[in-house]
């Protein structure tokens, strides 16, 4: 990396740029967390059978989002890289193939998810008596998959464009109206789950709209066709295929760790609920340098700056490390209080506290891998990303099994161990990211990367 070493720990040439697209970002990206948060909060008022209904519920709609989330990052390096080389009309052509790209596959999700309810939420391993809470919100929430997909593929033009300050806005908004309309629902009008999950779908298309209004703005003022162009829509499904495989293999991680908490017990997957949730703030918080990354390096590498893309590259990691050690303080300082909010259940809460002993541990790690997970990503090296999340998910497997099958029944620990295989995983991704960060088969300059 060309960064100087002598560079004191918070001066760095890079820091500004890093900073402007960072920090709205950070504030764009843990709204969705808080308001998944908000819900988990809301429902848990409804009782341990409840939220752990919309644990699993909320584990399978995360997977399906995810499995698109190409929409978003692969778009982002893409226009990232036009615009370094300064062709915005071509980087907005791409992002309103992508709208209607999302468009359809959001449709196609919504279909999908509806008709295998009842199949997905008995495959996560739900009871009979937190299945029918599942299925209510997976259903209602579907209805939302369109708008979200939606809100990814404008997100990714935005964020390529380096406006980081237009998702801020949105995401803080959307967040907001679905607290409230949560709350009304749910804690006034007494409509149960089903409640909070009318708030979200309100919530979401509200922020689709949004999107959509500022893309067609830019759009019209380029010279940009809103019409669909079918070669467009294919060459943006083709990019993202590479980032579907990484995504995939990521998922099986993160459901195969929700159904291995609930075919321990409600109260463990219900516990599992929270912990993943409160994981899953923290990790989008430091996903803000890792966005700000695809972004940079995306830049960098359009204009054809081998050397400013290595040394923001360091200068990232650094941030990655520092965020995670700050994050380390802050959930062992609050970690005897963190069940207070979502539960009364003495032994659910005796779970997250154990949990979070590993989330704690777990920050400087997941800080370097999700940054390095953003440089690759920005660099259009999704190939690499693809293999590289595949190995390590196989690396994971054994791991959960292992706990599964010999964790006693009401076992105190339960949820420890099984954040402790988590650690695996995480651990071979940052070896796999880092051996690749430090060579140069991801440095390829250029408008485009083939």
């Amino acid at each position: 990396m060309s960064a100087p070493l002598s560079a004191p720990p918070f001066r760095h040439p890079h820091d500004r740029e890093i900073l402007r697209l960072a920090v709205p970002t950070f504030f764009a990206l843990i709204a969705e967390p808080l308001l998944l948060l908000t819900d988990t909060a809301i429902v848990g008022t409804l009782g341990t059978r409840p939220l752990g209904g919309l644990g699993v519920a909320g584990q399978i709609l995360m997977t399906l989002a995810n499995l698109c989330i190409f929409l978003a990052y692969g778009t982002t390096a893409a226009v990232a890289r036009r615009f370094g080389a300064g062709q915005v009309r071509e980087g907005l052509r791409s992002g309103v193939d992508g709208l209607w790209l999302a468009l359809i596959i959001g449709a196609a999700v919504a279909a999908a998810g509806y008709a295998g309810g009842p199949w997905l939420v008995g495959a996560l391993g739900a009871s009979d008596a937190v299945a029918p809470y599942a299925l209510t919100y997976l259903r209602i929430s579907l209805l939302s998959a369109p708008a979200l997909l939606l809100v990814m593929a404008g997100t990714g033009v935005l964020r390529g464009l380096q406006d980081a300050r237009t998702p801020l806005l949105v995401s803080v908004g959307t967040a907001a109206v679905n607290a409230g309309l949560a709350a009304l629902l749910v804690l006034v009008l007494d409509t149960g789950i089903a409640g909070s999950a009318w708030a979200t779908v309100m919530a979401q298309w509200g922020g689709a709209a949004v999107y959509l209004a500022v893309v067609v703005r830019a759009a019209r003022r380029e010279g940009v066709s809103l019409a669909p162009d079918p070669s467009g829509v294919k060459a943006s499904a083709a990019a993202g295929a590479a980032l579907f495989v990484r995504t995939v293999s990521l998922r099986v991680v993160l459901v195969v760790t929700t159904a291995v908490a609930a075919r321990m017990g409600d109260q463990e997957i219900a516990a599992q609920q929270v912990a993943f949730q409160l994981w899953s703030l923290l990790v989008f918080a430091m996903d803000a340098i890792a966005v700000a990354a695809q972004a940079i390096i995306g830049r960098y590498l359009g204009a054809s700056d081998a050397k400013g893309a290595r040394a923001a590259t360091r200068r990232m990691v650094e941030w990655g490390v520092m965020i995670g050690a700050v994050f380390t303080v802050l959930v062992l300082a609050v970690r005897p209080w963190a069940p207070v909010p979502f539960t009364s259940d003495a032994r659910v809460a005796a779970l997250i506290v154990s949990a979070l002993l590993v989330v704690a541990l777990l920050q400087p790690l997941s800080g370097v891998v999700m940054v390095l997970d953003g440089i690759l990503m920005g660099a259009g090296d999704q190939r690499y990303l693809a293999w590289a999340s595949f190995w390590t998910m196989l690396a994971f497997l054994p791991c959960a099994a292992v706990v599964l099958w010999t964790t006693p029944p009401g076992s105190p620990d339960a949820l420890l161990r099984l954040w402790l295989a988590f650690g695996v995983w995480m651990a071979a991704r940052g070896i796999t990211l880092g051996l690749r960060a430090r060579g140069g088969a991801w440095v390829v300059l250029g408008s485009t990367r083939d």
